[in-house]
């Protein structure tokens, strides 16, 4: 396949429907001066995790939309505050680094909710966030993972894996952002490549930028099944397509307008 997609697990069946609760629109965020909010923050549909040492603005952003819905646990793993892109996790598991202390562990355990599986993930590729793009079905996968480590993807959070490259790059979570709803991947996926891998997961999929062309997907976006959370320097333009793909703005067909937002957009993307 043009995209290197190797399936490693028999298949568990089509995502989820959209979910009720849909969020009005995506809200832009930044850690300090850094606009890539998904270096400092892990969303799924059970939790919230932000590295623990960053602006108080930061984190009210977060707990304003999330308080209540989920926990918004503020940490450090490794003693490193950037959880995106060292965690990886869904609704039913959190994936963390293997020097994660035990301190660090007990606060997670103690906050996270009792249905959500913990596990340390042994692997010379730490930055399981930059190696992984998961839901609550599917996991692509960093394709130099051995196999170890995939076994403890599967068993924690409970899902099928597949190795993969997006825009020919192994890094799936730098270059791809995945809910149960829909997903973002790098803006120089082949449109090929791009049917191949909505086949794959059974999600609506775009190619797209983040933070007025950034590239790093995972970088620029935080997302759940219901709330979106982007860079500070994201564009209107993208904002559009961000929160159409990603089905925030209501569980109805998604907007006629994107496919002409896209194009705007992707007209901006350096050739």
């Amino acid at each position: 396949f043009g995209s290197r997609l190797l399936s490693t697990a028999s298949k568990q069946g089509a995502t989820p429907p959209c979910t009720s609760g849909i969020a009005a629109m995506a809200i832009r965020a930044q850690y300090e001066s850094s606009n890539e909010v998904g270096v400092f923050a892990r969303l799924t549909p059970t939790y919230c995790l932000l590295g623990q040492g960053g602006p108080e603005k930061f984190y009210q952003i977060f707990e304003a939309e999330l308080g209540g819905k989920v926990p918004v646990i503020r940490c450090t793993l490794g003693g490193q505050r950037i959880v995106g892109r060292i965690t990886t996790g869904n609704s039913k598991g959190l994936l963390v680094p293997e020097d994660t202390s035990d301190q660090e562990m007990e606060l997670l355990r103690s906050q996270l909710p009792e249905t959500v599986k913990l596990a340390k993930l042994p692997d010379r590729l730490s930055a399981l966030g930059n190696c992984i793009a998961c839901n609550d079905s599917v996991a692509l996968i960093h394709t130099d993972l051995d196999e170890a480590s995939v076994e403890v993807i599967k068993e924690t959070l409970e899902v099928e894996t597949f190795r993969a490259t997006i825009a020919s790059m192994p890094l799936c979570g730098s270059y791809c952002v995945i809910t149960n709803n829909g997903g973002m991947v790098h803006p120089r996926t082949s449109q090929a490549d791009l049917e191949e891998l909505a086949a794959l997961l059974q999600l609506p999929l775009t190619a797209g930028t983040v933070n007025r062309g950034g590239e790093l997907i995972g970088a620029g976006i935080v997302a759940n099944d219901t709330t979106v959370f982007v860079g500070s320097d994201t564009t209107g333009t993208e904002i559009g397509v961000i929160e159409n793909i990603f089905r925030i703005q209501g569980c109805t067909a998604f907007s006629s307008t994107l496919a002409g937002m896209q194009s705007t957009l992707m007209q901006t993307v350096p050739s």
